[in-house]
């Protein structure tokens, strides 16, 4: 048409931008030790991340027989468009006998990357900011084929409220189909049972496909996953990713065998913008507002003692503080018994004093009268 502008070139300059500046993603992994966390990331995105030991960074390191908190980065690059991809895990959750307040470490870095863009966005140059918030969060369930334990559902609980949470079968091919189908109906029961957020990709109305494939995506989470890097040879000749068994080969891209190809779609191919974006508006949001309503502008972040650590050494010290308490109650009490003591000795004494200053009166008033008499005072 002669009349057109050219406004509708916009989303191609907005490609241009993207595509020159490259994009960030930070992935949070979140699960027991041996569910295969670090070989499903290597293999989702196709490079051995935990090698990449230049950019190894610790970020928290608690007590021992504690959650730690491991930062992991890459930059990763196919057909000419570049990614910085940071990877957050998790070592040591749930390891122990007791996991009580197992999750502090890993909803306090959540909260803290919140803090730390949102103090940097009050600051006068904003240029060099540092983005660790987490885009999402894939929490491993060991494949029990029960249900979840409880110490899952307190710690999706807390998650969800903070990130995109999505839940994640590991080792699927330990488990029949069968099995594996009522392990995961199972989950999504108590997920709703129990109010757990969990990440829900968009519906678009005007996109029927689209639309489909969102509702295919809520429908199977919690997503079954195979995490291998190694090349395997299936009976027909294919190599393929995968684990060999004596029965065959169960092939990590095969939706037969588990949803490894959705999970990488949702993450990579489909949703990758939105789970960008809901973090900037809805989590990151959510905690800048309630920060911003509880707090002055500028006023550093109260710290909570969530820690167990803290926890202890706060323990340790009202203990130590009922002990004194208890030692100074018994010496006031003693002092006091003594002071008693003293008060009733003093009170005797003045008894005994007044005996003899009246037994003094009585004399001096004899001899008075014996003066004035001139005579002998009878006694």
């Amino acid at each position: 048409m002669s009349g057109e502008i050219g406004i509708a070139n916009l989303p191609n300059q907005r490609h241009k931008i993207v595509n020159q500046r490259g994009a960030h993603f930070t992935i949070m992994v979140v699960g027991e030790s041996g569910l295969g966390k670090t070989t499903f990331i290597n293999t989702l995105f196709a490079t051995e991340i935990s090698n990449a030991r230049n950019y190894r960074q610790r970020f928290a390191k608690q007590l021992d027989k504690t959650t730690e908190v491991d930062i992991l980065r890459a930059d990763l690059e196919e057909r000419g468009f570049n990614m910085r991809l940071t990877v957050i895990d998790t070592p040591g959750f749930g390891d122990y006998v007791n996991n009580r307040d197992s999750w502090a470490p890993i909803v306090e870095f959540i909260d803290d990357q919140h803090e730390s863009y949102m103090r940097q966005e009050q600051q006068p140059m904003r240029i060099t900011k540092q983005d660790l918030r987490v885009h999402a969060c894939l929490y491993f369930i060991r494949p029990s084929g029960t249900t979840l334990k409880p110490l899952d559902v307190e710690v999706m609980k807390r998650l969800g409220t903070r990130v995109n949470l999505i839940p994640v079968v590991a080792k699927a091919d330990t488990l029949t189909p069968e099995d594996l189908l009522f392990f995961k109906q199972r989950v999504r029961e108590v997920i709703h049972a129990q109010g757990i957020k969990v990440y829900t990709p968009p519906i678009d109305v005007d996109d029927d496909a689209a639309a489909d494939n969102a509702r295919l995506m809520q429908a199977i989470m919690p997503f079954s996953v195979i995490g291998s890097t190694d090349d395997v040879r299936t009976t027909d000749g294919r190599v393929v990713k995968g684990r060999q068994y004596l029965w065959g080969v169960a092939e990590v891209e095969n939706e037969d065998h588990c949803d490894f190809r959705k999970l990488r779609s949702l993450l990579i191919r489909t949703y990758m913008l939105d789970l960008i974006s809901s973090t900037e508006e809805t989590h990151y949001e959510a905690y800048r507002l309630q920060q911003m309503e509880t707090r002055k502008f500028g006023e550093p972040k109260v710290k909570k003692l969530d820690n167990p650590k803290f926890k202890e050494e706060e323990e340790a010290l009202r203990r130590r503080f009922t002990e004194n308490v208890k030692v100074e109650e018994a010496r006031f009490r003693q002092w006091e018994q003594h002071l008693i003591a003293e008060r009733d000795r003093l009170n005797k004494d003045l008894e005994q004093a007044h005996t003899s200053i009246k037994a003094l009166e009585s004399e001096i008033d004899n001899m008075a009268a014996y003066h004035r008499q001139g005579g002998t005072v009878r006694r």
